[in-house]
């Protein structure tokens, strides 16, 4: 090589290496945050799409009429204030005025309109409010007003879950939407934060809307002011669970979600990260099958199975470290309103000569039980290890079917498949929202009893008489055990100690208003 050539590629090589260098000074500028997520977000609306990483990603781009506060109670977000009419049967929402789209434009009851209708026809929970309205009509430039069939006591809590819920787009937006995902160029809310681009496999941006029209009460949970601290968040996606936290360490990045539950131990006392446990618990359920085979009504039976269980040894075998669990007999985990320890004192008994006491009082006499479960998701797998060997032990005949999740979910379908199955259930704000709650879900539960407090629970407005009516509600699923609890999970993730403002801030998904780098 000559002279010449070896001159120019030193000056290349130093021309490559501080190219480098600003680009990773950038990369790790004190103005941009970093947020390593498990996989690739598949779209950001929220209406119609209920992936957990959407819901993280959107919540700072979008908003809904309500929103909930650190308990979760459902608080205004873009409405000034509400009035209710007519023994519940009539509401009427106003909105709050000067609050403009990331496009410039100013929020109306235009848009909301749009909105609402689009998510009552397409959107994952619409129907479970619309289905309970007579009529929706605009009243006012900046007012909405909902004609329901009867009084319809979720309401509020409906409006403010944002996962597969009512975001609020420009009308011009909402009204051309229908069940296909909207386009990024439909990315358009009234959030902190707003949509830039998104680069495949590599990071959706949002930057500062320094437009933004804040609320004036202190910040609570969801609730309250969102003050946009970063100029930038990159959501970055990162699928390997160990390079989500060693980027921690290394600097790559300044949160990283969902890291495993093995690495608990190692990580909790770690100087290099900081742990933070999200509030909103999961919870393991196994169904019983109220429509068709040996446990359709027989309640007895059903108890002797919820009798034979010890949920300690569920938990520990499936989750591990202690921290990320909650032996909890309350079907709503604690710190919700809905908290309760009706009929509770049945749960994790783990007593195998009562539980087959209780069996041969029921009639039982050896017939096989068809118990449900995928090997897809490790927890589903390990909780129902240890459970049907403990009901085995208790002289239970389960014939216990492994599948993938894709086929369990068509098998479940088919009330004369199957006995048990197990599936776990994400955080909901109101007990209308579970599952079992539905007569249509698999399992069916839909006895007299049941029905008749279910429609006192969403017809009732207070409070207080709501709260009693659920706990009637937890007596009778102790009674008649259409599910089986076993507990509440938390997920965790980790984050660079220079991060201020992050822990506890997360009910369900993390939020990053609020959250700034040390000075």
């Amino acid at each position: 090589m000559g002279t010449r050539s070896a001159k120019l590629l030193r000056m290349l090589s130093v021309s490559v290496l501080c190219v480098l260098m600003l680009f990773s000074a950038a990369w790790a500028s004190e103005d941009v945050l970093r947020v390593a997520v498990i996989d690739e977000a598949p779209s950001l609306d929220q209406q119609v799409i209920t992936s957990d990483l959407t819901t993280m990603i959107a919540i700072h781009v979008f908003e809904g009429l309500y929103t909930f506060d650190s308990k979760y109670n459902p608080v205004p977000m873009l409405v000034k204030e509400e009035e209710v009419k007519d023994d519940g049967k009539l509401i009427v929402i106003r909105l709050r005025e000067g609050v403009t789209f990331h496009n410039g434009k100013e929020l109306t009851a235009d848009d909301v309109y749009a909105s609402l209708s689009r998510w009552s026809q397409f959107g994952s929970r619409g129907s479970v409010l619309f289905n309970n309205i007579e009529k929706m009509e605009q009243t006012g430039k900046y007012e909405i007003t909902l004609h329901f069939k009867q009084a319809f006591a979720p309401w509020k809590n409906l409006l403010a879950f944002m996962n597969g819920g009512p975001a609020i787009y420009p009308k011009e937006i909402a009204e051309k939407a229908d069940k296909t995902p909207i386009p990024e160029t439909g990315y358009i809310g009234t959030g902190p934060y707003k949509f830039v681009e998104r680069s495949p496999s590599r990071y959706i941006r949002l930057v500062r809307f320094d437009e933004y029209a804040a609320r004036d009460e202190a910040s609570d949970g969801y609730a309250g002011k969102k003050e946009a601290n970063f100029k930038e968040i990159q959501f970055i996606p990162v699928p390997d669970d160990a390079t989500r936290v060693n980027g921690i360490k290394a600097g790559d990045y300044d949160y990283s979600e969902r890291i495993p539950g093995d690495l608990y131990d190692s990580l909790k006392d770690d100087p290099d990260l900081v742990v933070t446990l999200q509030k909103g618990g999961s919870q393991g359920f196994v169904f019983f099958n109220s429509k068709e085979g040996i446990l359709k009504e027989n309640f007895k039976l059903r108890k002797a199975i919820l009798t034979a269980v010890d949920m300690d040894a569920v938990l520990k075998a499936a989750i591990g470290p202690e921290a990320l669990w909650r032996k909890n007999g309350s079907i709503m985990p604690e710190g919700t309103p809905w908290f309760s320890t009706a009929g509770a004192d049945a749960y994790s008994l783990g007593d195998a000569e009562k539980a087959k006491a209780l069996a041969k009082e029921a009639g039982y006499n050896g017939e096989k039980i068809t118990y449900m479960a995928t090997t897809s998701y490790k927890v589903h797998y390990d909780s129902s290890l240890v459970i049907t060997e403990q009901l085995k032990k208790a002289g239970f005949n389960i014939d216990f079917q492994i599948y993938d999740w894709a086929t369990l979910v068509s098998k479940r379908a088919d009330a004369t498949q199957w006995d048990m199955f197990f599936t776990y259930h994400g955080f909901v704000p109101d007990p209308v929202l579970f599952t079992f709650m539905s007569e249509v879900y698999p399992g069916w539960w839909a006895t007299p009893e049941k029905k008749e407090l279910a429609a006192k629970f969403a017809s009732t407005l207070d409070e207080k008489e709501r709260k009693a009516i659920w706990d009637q509600i937890q007596e009778l699923v102790y009674t008649q055990v259409p599910i089986m609890k076993t507990g509440d999970n938390f997920i965790y993730d980790v984050y660079a100690p220079k991060l201020e403002g992050v822990k506890d801030t997360a009910l369900i998904w993390p939020r990053f208003w609020g959250v700034h780098f040390k000075k």
